[in-house]
């Protein structure tokens, strides 16, 4: 074909045009959706969530026993992982008022306290009827409620994860959780 054939028909749309295009309506259509932007107070708000996580954590990892770096007792990783938690806190409170990322409190801002409230349930229920009920109902939830999974998924997958664990931390790794079942 020559060149005067293809003038005047329209030519296709790069590829590069096509993914721009696509690029901008996502990224109009998440703008909708988001919630209005909360300010430096709850940049403080949330830091100060954090920063009380952080710090229970580390007194709850500590009455667990943190043991040695040669022989670490259950609370070491627990305890580390709350010691960032609360750096972080801090870091967010002195240099992120200037932020300007931080939502509104919504509805959706209650969804991470019940996954703290069941994560602290199934902490406390463990030692009382085993390692594979709470899991259960724990992945359960997430899944379920706090996910959107459908019922079906929320079921075959939070049973397949407490499987996996259960052979993963009793029989892999030899981890003495308390437990119902004896394979």
């Amino acid at each position: 074909m020559s060149d005067e054939s293809t003038r005047g028909a329209p030519r296709p749309a790069a590829e590069g045009d096509i993914l721009a295009e696509l690029e901008a309506e996502l990224a109009q259509e998440l703008a909708e959706e988001r919630p209005p932007a909360g300010g430096p107070g709850y940049q403080v708000a949330g830091a100060l969530v954090a920063i009380v996580i952080g710090a229970a954590g580390m007194w709850l990892a500590n009455g667990y026993g943190l043991g040695a770096p040669r022989a670490p007792g259950p609370g070491l990783w627990p305890f580390i992982i709350s010691v960032g938690v609360t750096g972080l806190g801090v870091l967010l409170l002195v240099g992120g008022r200037g932020l300007q990322d931080t939502e509104i409190f919504s509805r959706s801002s209650v969804l991470p306290v019940a996954g703290l409230v069941t994560f602290v349930a199934m902490a406390f229920l463990m030692p009382l009827i085993g390692f594979e009920i709470p899991s259960l109902l724990l992945c359960f939830v997430w899944l379920r409620w706090l996910g959107g999974e459908t019922w079906r998924s929320s079921i075959v997958i939070s049973v397949a994860t407490v499987a996996v664990f259960y052979v993963l931390f009793l029989y892999g790794l030899r981890i003495p959780l308390p437990h119902l079942i004896s394979i």
